[in-house]
């Protein structure tokens, strides 16, 4: 019986009373967390506890079709959800409206996941990229990427704080490559967690690299001995680096052959002073899918010998003009760079220092280039001249010149018009000659006549 007066007392608080109904009506709507895959349907219900509403809907800017509907309730489809939005559901009662709202939240969960090694085969000892990243993947906030190697976990990226359409769902770092990486897998696992707005876990992880490591370290560039003294004999050698795999195809600057992959490289080398400061350079080049790759080793040599004082560089006769600023020309040659020192009447000369040529500064300057391997030593006569003697002696060298290229000209002339007259002449000497032969030659035949009574 009390059970019975229980759902009695109960049925009637449901029942409403006039006008109190009106204040305290409830509007609804569900779900009350809505998750849709991008580009999905929604289905959405708005109710309320007014007994008699009047006008209702709900209010979006997403594409609405009411497909149902109740005293108290109504029911639509939302089509090709594609953004965030928040739906409001409303109701009037009694001339009041009342409303509730509805977040619609978005997600495209991680169905490619793509990871790439850069390169796919590296050289032991450098550097080796890793990026993974997912083409489309929705809330961004809500991601994590995760890089392995094997079953260690290499690097975590959350996108917590990148919750921006513009930033893209990947995560990239650099490894130093080991020789225990070879043959090591890669691989990139994502997971966009949904439980904070009503979902669950979607995962997904990319396909297995696989990385190739190669020894190609620099080869080895040996020069038997990197200070010799001029004229000796020294072997230069290039070879591969004994990591290097597979075998290199190595080339020696200067070497007259090119031997084959995994021989090594060289030449028998009689040093002169002109190779000192000589570069040598040993290149190998392997090829690894298809590319071609290059290292090189460099070196330099230095060869020694003793100071010199050549006439290029250390002229014996200098000459320098009265009142200008000079300075003795005399760069020594040598290895090591010798030291010079020039003396003048037995008192050292500054090299360094112009000096305001005078007729005090003719004279014979000796001087002597000195390094660890032994010296040499020159005289220089040194002349100093006046300004007027120097335009003088122009003048004159003008003048003899100018002289020369006269009587050239005189005597070609001289030489040509005798010809020229000889030439105008002859054929009036040729016509006297024939007259006096035809002459002669009348008279002979007149006599001959007289003597046969003609």
């Amino acid at each position: 019986m009390e059970m019975l007066l229980f759902r009695v007392w109960a049925l009637l608080a449901l029942i409403p009373f006039p006008g109190a109904a009106e204040e305290i009506f409830e509007v609804s709507v569900w779900p009350d967390q809505a998750l849709v895959k991008l580009g999905q349907s929604l289905m959405v219900n708005c109710s309320t506890t007014c007994p008699d509403p009047g006008p209702s809907g709900i209010e979006t800017f997403l594409k609405k079709t009411q497909v149902d509907k109740g005293p108290q309730w109504k029911e639509f489809l939302l089509e090709d959800v594609t953004e965030n939005s928040v739906l409001q559901c409303f109701f009037s009662c009694a001339g009041i409206q009342k409303d509730t709202s509805l977040g619609i939240t978005v997600y495209q969960p991680p169905e490619q996941v793509i990871l790439e090694l850069q390169p796919s085969w590296v050289a032991m000892g450098e550097a080796l990229t890793v990026k993974c990243h997912v083409p489309r993947v929705v809330p961004l906030e809500n991601l994590s990427l995760t890089l392995l190697q094997g079953n260690q976990e290499l690097h975590r990226k959350n996108f917590m704080s990148l919750a921006v359409a513009s930033q893209r769902a990947e995560v990239t770092i650099h490894v130093k490559a080991q020789r225990e990486d070879d043959r090591c897998n890669f691989s990139c696992h994502a997971e966009l967690d949904l439980s904070s707005h009503g979902g669950g876990l979607f995962h997904s992880s990319s396909d297995i690299k696989v990385l190739r490591i190669f020894g190609f370290p620099p080869p080895i560039l040996e020069i038997e001995e990197l200070y010799p003294l001029a004229g000796r004999d020294i072997n230069v050698t290039c070879s591969g680096h004994v990591l290097t795999s597979p075998s290199p195809t190595l080339r020696l600057k200067g070497a007259p052959d090119t031997p084959a992959p995994g021989e090594t490289a060289w030449l028998l080398l009689t040093t002169r002073e002109e190779d000192n400061g000589r570069n040598f350079s040993c290149e190998a080049s392997l090829e690894v899918q298809g590319q071609r790759l290059i290292k090189t080793t460099a070196m330099q040599l230095h060869v020694l010998y003793k100071p010199r004082l050549e006439e290029s560089d250390c002229p014996g006769n200098q000459t320098w003009v009265k009142g200008t600023e000079q300075m003795l020309t005399c760069v020594p040659k040598g290895n090591p760079t010798p030291t010079l020192v020039c003396t003048w009447n037995g008192v050292i000369f500054n090299l360094d220092v112009p000096q305001k040529a005078t007729q005090n500064h003719t004279g014979t300057y000796c001087c002597t280039a000195t390094n660890q391997l032994g010296s040499v030593s020159k005289d220089i006569a040194v002349l100093v001249q006046g300004l007027d003697e120097g335009i003088s002696s122009t003048i004159f060298i003008i003048i003899i010149v100018a002289l020369g290229v006269g009587v050239v000209t005189i005597a070609l002339y001289l030489n040509y018009k005798p010809c020229k007259i000889e030439r105008r002449k002859l054929p009036y000497r040729q016509k006297e000659k024939n007259n006096e032969e035809e002459s002669q030659f009348a008279v002979q035949r007149g006599e001959k006549c007289n003597a046969h009574n003609c």
